[in-house]
């Protein structure tokens, strides 16, 4: 950037920043600061005991209100925030009192990084507030910050624009209440989780994001190319193949939270790059699955709100066990009034023409029944609702149902009107694997760009014997959405992915 191009406030804080340095005052100093106390901690334990307590805190000022010899600082550290009370005696003694008017006056801006070393103590007006003795300059903010400002109650100025909080995060986190605390419970959601697996003896493991073969989901992958291979890579958009090996290896309990990329559209709930947790245990069924999975929830909900209920928009979530079951041909039946159990492909696509459910003639049943549950029932389920049995077209890598074996072991969890969590009772016999990898590989041919690869190895493994599992995955980012009550994705992704930001030409950054 040259410097035409920088605003009269940019160009005041290399002032500033010069005026600093004039001095000898280093403005990004290298030597540690000692932190002994935060704001929020600072004001809850506050006693008026007449005890003297001195403090060490550091952080952003926020606001300041200079009248003549003393000052007020609004500090924000990562806590929170706190009032700091400066005067000129305190901080300047003996012959250096020009320096309060020139470091703190001039050289000191809104955004700047500072070290208060002082005492607490509560003001005339009640707030608690410290008492500053001594202030470190610790890194200076060359750039405003978009703050907010109010006048009769009503805020103005606000750094609102969707598009730019999502672009400046660390902005956003600054200036916007409340942000940060979307992603401390988005952590405090994946520890809950964690720790639930981890009590139950679950391995936690790593699997490869460069994968040979794009497997575990029906997805558009990412390609690569590795040079000293020579070989294309894709980006994973599942771990699922990779988990199941490790259970043909003797683990008991498996889970991976799974970076997974798909070169597919984006919108409110979907971003090219999101987390999944998958989970695969031994011995167990989908049945299994359904009651560790509600209770799995439950927990999380608690541990991260203090309470089984979760208010997105006006709709209140509740994820207090037991969730209602609905087999996906009941869930058809009873939003459109049709059974599709038992149709074949040209009566479906009848069916859809007449529900007006779009189609192509790149879709077999599988993508045609779940086309028609996507657009006529999928919204309708809003309380965490699981949605079994689906046709085994829709299901390459699950094991047939026991008592029907046109349909499959499988679940998938519907909240607010999205799939949650998806799970089976997994296709542990090699032979019918490799059948329906075939066809995958049939509807591929056919056009269908999301249809499986054909893992060969995975197909290997599967022959030397995996006992029966169930797996599950669960989209972490639509959970955090939940727990948090935000409605877009973008919104629980600290850094979402966006359009390039227009470029400058090369001559305009020298």
């Amino acid at each position: 950037m040259s410097v035409q191009e920088l605003s009269d406030q940019e160009l005041f804080r290399r002032k500033s920043l010069d005026d600093l340095r004039s001095m000898g005052i280093n403005p990004y100093p290298a030597e540690t600061y000692e932190v002994t106390a935060y704001s929020t901690e600072i004001k809850d334990n506050f006693k008026d005991d007449g005890a003297r307590r001195e403090v060490r805190i550091a952080g952003r000022i926020m606001s300041r209100r200079i009248m003549g010899k003393a000052s007020f600082i609004e500090l924000q550290d990562s806590a929170g925030r706190v009032q700091v009370y400066v005067t000129r005696d305190d901080i300047c003694p003996g012959e250096d009192k020009d320096l309060y008017n020139i470091v703190f006056k001039k050289a000191l801006d809104i955004g700047d990084f500072i070290g208060i070393k002082g005492f607490v103590f509560r003001t005339q007006m009640g707030t608690v507030s410290v008492h500053a003795e001594e202030i470190t300059v610790l890194a200076k903010s060359l750039r405003p910050l978009p703050i907010v400002k109010y006048k009769d109650g009503v805020a103005y100025d606000a750094f609102e624009d969707p598009e730019m909080r999502c672009r400046q995060r660390y902005v956003d986190l600054v200036v916007n209440e409340g942000i940060k605390d979307i992603f401390i419970k988005r952590t405090q959601l994946f520890n809950s989780m964690r720790s639930f697996f981890n009590e139950r003896g679950y391995i936690e493991v790593d699997t490869p994001v460069l994968q040979s073969i794009p497997g575990g989901a029906a997805a558009r992958p990412f390609i690569t190319h590795h040079n000293a291979l020579d070989i294309p890579l894709y980006l994973r958009i599942a771990n699922e193949l990779y988990l199941k090996r490790l259970i043909v290896g003797g683990f008991e309990g498996v889970y991976e939270f799974s970076r997974n990329f798909r070169n597919e559209g984006m919108d409110r709930s979907h971003n090219p790059e999101f987390t999944v947790m998958e989970i695969y245990v031994s011995y167990k069924d989908y049945n299994w699955m359904m009651c560790f999975t509600e209770q799995m929830l439950e927990k999380i909900a608690l541990e991260t709100l203090g309470t089984t209920q979760a208010k997105t928009g006006d709709t209140l979530i509740d994820f207090k066990a037991p969730y209602r079951r609905v087999t996906m041909i009941d869930a058809i039946k009873e939003n459109t009034g049709t059974d599709i159990s038992g149709m074949d492909e040209d009566q479906l696509r009848e069916v859809c023409k007449k529900l007006g459910v779009e189609q192509d003639k790149t879709m077999g049943k599988g993508k045609l029944i779940d086309e028609i549950f996507g657009k006529k029932c999928e919204n309708k389920y809003i309380q965490p609702t699981f949605i079994t049995d689906y046709p085994k077209e829709m299901s390459p890598l699950c094991k047939r149902h026991r008592h029907n074996p046109e349909l499959t072991e499988r679940f998938e969890l519907m909240v607010n009107g999205r799939e949650l969590a998806n799970a089976y009772s997994e296709l542990n016999d090699p032979i019918d694997q490799r059948e329906r990898f075939e066809e995958q590989l049939k509807l591929s041919e056919k056009g269908d760009d999301e249809a499986m690869f054909i893992d060969q190895d995975f197909l290997r493994a599967l022959e030397y014997g995996m006992p029966p599992t169930s797996g599950m995955g669960i989209g972490m980012d639509r959970l955090a959405m939940l727990l948090t009550g935000q409605s877009s994705i973008q919104e629980v992704l600290l850094f979402p992915q966006m359009r390039p930001e227009k470029a400058h030409k090369k001559e305009e950054l020298i």
